[in-house]
């Protein structure tokens, strides 16, 4: 029982923690509220868990041992993050409104590769494995407790990311500043994660 403890405390401090994902899917909620944005949080929930299998069943370690595939993954995963912020630059104070249906993007496909392409999720998720899963027992136990542990988490902790952006998005309505400063701190963020 500590062993799952000691997981789900390392899962919420990773997955709670601001990065790139957490800040994206505030975005989600200053651009569209936490209820068009049920989608967008699911599919990074699905992400996170097409990302544990590949981990848990070992492919991780194929790409561990390829520097140049690392490197390729972290400039790849930089670029579809930046992008899917810099879709939601308002062009004026009208662009903002939360009534919007143009900016209705963040959507489940677009959930999907948030967390398979951020290298904080990869970290994180490699830790688990490596770090926490062993205690649990076999891989039979391993995986479901890994993957439930991440989902749950998320599904908490991304939405109440993803709430506070939408407090922000209703206390502050049409104010372009904000939706810049957050699509500027998002970029800001992934490119740290990817040049560290």
């Amino acid at each position: 029982m500590l062993a799952f403890f000691t997981l789900l405390a390392f899962v919420a401090f990773m997955v709670g923690t601001p990065g790139p994902a957490n800040l994206i899917v505030m975005l989600a909620g200053v651009r569209q509220g936490l209820r068009q944005s049920i989608g967008f949080i699911l599919g990074l929930i699905v992400g996170k868990i097409a990302l544990n299998l590949f981990i848990g069943f070992g492919f991780g370690l194929v790409l561990a041992e390829a520097p140049v595939w690392q490197m390729l993954f972290s400039y790849v995963s930089a670029g579809y993050m930046i992008w899917l912020a810099l879709k939601s630059w308002p062009a004026s104070d009208a662009d903002t409104s939360n009534a919007e249906p143009a900016q209705d993007h963040f959507r489940f496909r677009n959930g999907l590769f948030v967390h398979p392409l951020n290298p904080k999720a990869w970290v994180m998720c490699v830790l688990a494995w490596g770090k926490f899963a062993p205690a649990l027992g076999d891989f039979s136990v391993q995986l479901p407790v890994v993957i439930l542990t991440f989902a749950i988490c998320q599904l908490c902790l991304h939405s109440l990311w993803c709430w506070l952006g939408t407090i922000m998005g209703k206390s502050l309505r049409n104010n372009v500043r904000l939706t810049r400063a957050m699509i500027i701190s998002t970029v800001i963020i992934v490119l740290i994660a990817v040049l560290l």
